[in-house]
This record gives structure tokens, C-alpha cells and sequence, in this order.
């Protein structure tokens, strides 16, 4: 919870939105829930909850028809987005985990969601270290996913200096959420 000397007070109470983002794998579900916790007022925008909406007709993002997949894509971002709006609107900061794998797609997240505060967050441990999480979730969680080192490599090549780049490849659950909630407020600005 943030009192007034807490730095997580600096985006708590819907003050800004964080979004946390980065390859399959790389926490963003786990880090996004422990980083809600820590907030007095918080809602979690998990992307693959939003997508679970979809009883019927579901197509993953890299599945086929690749139209449809790319439509569902921006259906689901549309759909974090609203959320996030109408959450942050109500002083109840956002905290959305999803992949995010162009500049494209996260300008449309900042357009979207100006003039509001938005911070961002890459998780990025190593590619090895997201096939090992992978390889323990349940098998009704796993994602295959053999683009880590090119996802990666995209993202950080089109969102240039924007966010914040963390690699939590040697840190804990814990120590990620930690590091987020304390310093996410100086190290993600996105300019918005």
C-alpha cells in the first residue's frame, strides 16, 4: 500500500497508467498482479482475461487467418484501453499486461489513452530465462513461442528511448515488483 513518501504514490490513484509489456514469458502477468497489489488503487487489465471473452471464434495473435488475428490484436488494445480510460478516470490506477510488439501498436496505446499519464515498462530477461518460465507454468498456461531474441530485438528497435528497458532475468517475482513499483514513476515516462 502507498503512503505520501511511498514513490508507487507518484502513479497510485489512477495519477498514471503502467503498462507492462515484453516478450511471452517474461513475467508480465506475475509482475503485473504483485505491482497492483502493492497499490492502495489499482485494476489489473490482463490481456489474455480480455482475449478469454472470446468464447467463440478466438484466433491468437500469431495464429490464422492472419487477418483475423491482427483484428482480434487491435480489438483486444481497444479494449485495454477503454478500461484503462475509464479506470484512470476514476482514480483507480491501471495496470495493463500485455505483449505490445511495435511502436505501431503502442502509439495507438498513448493516443489512445492521452492526455492521461502513461508509463511503460519492457520486462526483458534473457530468452533462455522465458523458455525456463514457460517450461513450469501449468500446460493449459504454456505458450510456444520461438521469436524471443526478434520480438525483442523489434520492440526495441521501434519504441526507441521510450519506457523503461528492464531485464529481470536475475531478479526475483519480488525484486521486479519492487523495482517497478519504486522506481517506475522516473524510469518509464513515455512522454505522455
Amino acid at each position: 500500500m502507498t503512503d505520501r513518501g511511498d514513490p508507487a504514490a507518484e502513479f497510485d490513484h489512477g495519477r498514471a497508467g503502467v503498462i507492462l509489456t515484453g516478450p511471452p514469458g517474461a513475467g508480465k502477468s506475475s509482475v503485473a498482479r504483485a505491482v497492483a497489489q502493492r497499490l492502495q488503487r489499482s485494476a489489473l487489465l490482463d490481456g489474455d482475461a480480455i482475449n478469454a471473452l472470446i468464447v467463440s471464434g478466438f484466433v491468437w495473435a500469431l495464429g490464422e487467418p492472419a487477418e483475423e488475428a491482427s483484428r482480434q490484436v487491435r480489438l483486444l488494445h481497444a479494449n485495454l484501453c477503454a478500461l484503462a480510460a475509464n479506470f484512470a478516470d476514476a482514480a483507480i490506477t491501471p495496470i495493463i499486461d500485455a505483449v505490445i510488439p511495435n511502436r505501431d501498436r503502442l502509439d495507438f496505446f498513448l493516443e489512445t489513452l492521452a492526455p492521461r499519464r502513461v508509463l511503460l515498462v519492457v520486462l526483458t530477461p534473457s530468452a533462455e530465462v522465458c523458455r525456463a518460465r514457460n517450461e513450469v507454468r501449468p500446460p493449459e498456461h504454456q505458450f510456444f513461442f520461438d521469436g524471443y531474441e526478434a520480438l525483442t530485438a523489434a520492440m526495441r528497435e521501434d519504441f526507441g528511448t521510450i519506457g523503461w528497458w528492464l531485464d529481470s532475468s536475475q531478479m526475483s517475482l519480488e525484486e521486479t515488483a519492487q523495482q517497478v513499483t519504486t522506481m517506475a514513476h522516473t524510469l518509464a515516462e513515455t512522454g505522455s
